[in-house]
């Protein structure tokens, strides 16, 4: 969590800045809100699975914002990493082999 106090951003605006720097990368979405990813209440760790994805989540009230980031770290992990900046150091589509 971060301090409200030390910042100068709402967490809307923190989404929206996320949202803009990751606009164009395929495998990162920021999310709207946690009802997107927890419509009963709880967020389920294994909602990447299997992906390469990555959610970020921007959560806040009054004196805390929190950023929450969900992906499988074993698709996501060393080796899959390698492969995608293999991908993108010859000139491939990044997600070749993911």
């Amino acid at each position: 969590p971060l301090f409200r106090s030390e910042l100068t951003v709402s967490p809307d605006e923190v989404r929206e800045i996320l949202r803009a720097r990751y606009a164009d990368e395929q495998f990162v979405r920021v999310l709207d809100n946690v009802e997107t990813a927890a419509p009963d209440g709880y967020l389920d760790p294994t909602g990447c699975n299997d992906t390469n994805k990555l959610e970020i989540m921007v959560l806040g009230n009054d004196d805390q914002l929190l950023l929450i980031a969900r992906y499988d770290n074993l698709g996501k992990g060393a080796s899959g990493a390698a492969v995608q900046n293999l991908n993108i150091m010859l000139g491939l589509d990044e997600a070749i082999g993911l």
